[in-house]
């Protein structure tokens, strides 16, 4: 795997700063609200075991699981809910967890699903976020860095369903997704 890897962008402990970071900011605004973390399945798992550890004040989690992207590295725009939520959202502010905040279309989609199942708030924590590449209007409340237009793996982030478990993030050889 790590042959693949063209450079990296930021070191586990790069990220561990980043996301110790996003949890005080979280314990801060949500302190004595009814705190609900979503994370936005299969990337951002680690990101979500490891904010939900940064974050100092009860919180429930759930996770959904969505599609829009199959194998290739450009999202289709058509988002598909492979798993939707266990948690009745009335009453609850929601923190949707995602590892990258790209074209926006996902979570778009997601805000205006989880908003009709009338939760007190909703807002969106990314690590990362990928401006260059937006086509939705959509801004996250917590982002733990704004990044270069990069096909970035690791630390829960894909290509094909492969790098994952990188505990840094790098960015992939053009070679290998082309």
């Amino acid at each position: 795997m790590l042959q693949d890897i063209e450079e990296v962008l930021f070191t586990e402990r790069q990220i561990a700063v980043m996301v110790e970071r996003i949890g005080k900011e979280i314990t801060a605004d949500y302190r004595g609200k009814n705190l609900l973390l979503v994370s936005v399945l299969k990337g951002s798992v680690v990101f979500m075991a490891d904010l939900m550890r940064a974050i100092e004040i009860p919180a429930r989690i759930d996770f959904m699981a969505t599609s829009s992207y199959g194998s290739g590295t450009k999202t289709s725009g058509v988002v598909k809910i492979l798993k939707d939520l266990d948690i009745n959202l009335e009453g609850y502010d929601i923190v949707l967890v995602e590892d990258i905040l790209d074209s926006g279309k996902t979570l778009s989609y997601l805000i205006e699903l989880i908003q009709a199942r009338n939760p007190s708030s909703v807002r969106i924590c990314t690590l990362f976020d990928k401006p260059e590449r937006r086509e939705v209007e959509v801004q996250a409340t917590y982002a733990g860095a704004v990044i270069p237009d990069a096909f970035i793996v690791g630390y829960g982030l894909d290509y094909d369903e492969k790098y994952r478990n990188l505990p840094f993030v790098g960015v992939l050889k053009p070679e290998i997704y082309q």
